[in-house]
């Protein structure tokens, strides 16, 4: 699996890796977001800042990076940067299909995306990636498995993701909602050929969401890599919005909310790679403390009590504005 490669780094930032969906449109979900990328956001712009951000997130030790085809223009930037460093050759690349980026490079389309798991948006953007990414792709995920979607009972489906598997790419799975242990737990079963068809599992996880953590662990002891998101719930879990419980064990801790947040999630033993949706090189930097946060247990029980019931936490998420 390209996952190994990630073994071979020499920083323990190896374990966080840098999410491109704040980064690759004009429009995201993300609080703050007006403060971090200001009024000009056009394509340049944006492809200048990601450029930034993919390489202070290289020279301090991080090395997967996660794009999607929904997410803009971000398959397209992450590409133009490898090209332009040939030499880079011990990343992880990941990406995702199943949604269709509909915004138009605005932030106030009526849709953003439109989802749908059948074979044919496969076939598109699977040759829409190899387009841009080639042989760079090293993980193909479908992008927000739910227990109702089409990918997990499709069987041409699963023939087409066991025939790019056989070609080299990893195939994997992400998951979203309130009910994502469940879609954890049915991707787990399904097989081609009697062989599992998934490698890797990408969720969210955060202290505010933690419903995914007995499937997550399951799918770890499965051998399946796992990939967390949004562990910062979308910066609600960032300054000034995060609870003041976050805000407190930071201050005892001497770093910031985002770092104490996110090394909750890092200190998982299931979890492979946790990412970083930062907007900024200065979020980044912040974000990569994490790596050194030490929560002693009554720290952790503290933040233990901002769990959220899941529906409650997705209702919220799903309230957020598009920026």
């Amino acid at each position: 699996m390209p996952f190994a490669r990630l073994a071979t780094a020499t920083t323990p930032t190896c374990h966080i890796g840098l999410g491109l969906a704040a980064v690759g449109r004009p429009g995201y979900i993300n609080l703050g977001r007006d403060h971090d990328l200001g009024e000009d956001r056009s394509v340049e712009t944006l492809r200048t800042r990601t450029h930034e951000l993919l390489d202070a997130a290289y020279a301090q030790g991080v090395r997967y990076f996660d794009a999607a085809r929904s997410y803009g223009r971000s398959e397209e930037f992450l590409a133009a940067w490898l090209t332009a460093r040939p030499d880079i050759d011990d990343i992880v690349v990941g990406s995702k299909w199943g949604y269709t980026y509909t915004a138009d490079w605005t932030t106030d389309a009526e849709k953003h995306e439109v989802k749908d798991h059948g074979v044919e948006t496969y076939e598109r953007q699977r040759a829409e990636s190899a387009a841009l990414l080639g042989d760079r792709l090293d993980l193909y995920q479908i992008h927000s498995v739910t227990p109702d979607s089409p990918a997990l009972t499709d069987k041409e489906l699963h023939t087409k993701l066991a025939e790019a598997a056989a070609q080299g790419v990893t195939v994997g799975f992400s998951t979203s909602g309130p009910a994502q242990a469940d879609a954890i737990r049915a991707a787990l079963a399904v097989t081609v050929d009697d062989e599992p068809l998934f490698r890797t599992v990408q969720s969210t996880y955060n202290a505010l969401e933690t419903s995914a953590e007995p499937a997550l662990a399951e799918a770890h002891d499965a051998g399946l890599t796992v990939i967390v998101k949004e562990g910062m719930a979308n910066g609600r879990l960032a300054e000034p919005y995060a609870p003041d419980a976050l805000k407190a064990v930071a201050e005892e801790t001497g770093l910031t909310g985002d770092a104490v947040a996110l090394a909750l999630v890092l200190r998982q033993p299931w979890a492979g790679v946790v990412l970083s949706g930062a907007a900024t090189a200065g979020q980044l930097a912040s974000n990569l403390h994490a790596a050194v946060v030490d929560l002693d247990e009554e720290q952790l029980t503290r933040l233990a009590t901002l769990v959220e019931d899941p529906r409650t936490y997705w209702e919220k998420r799903g309230d957020l504005p598009w920026h």
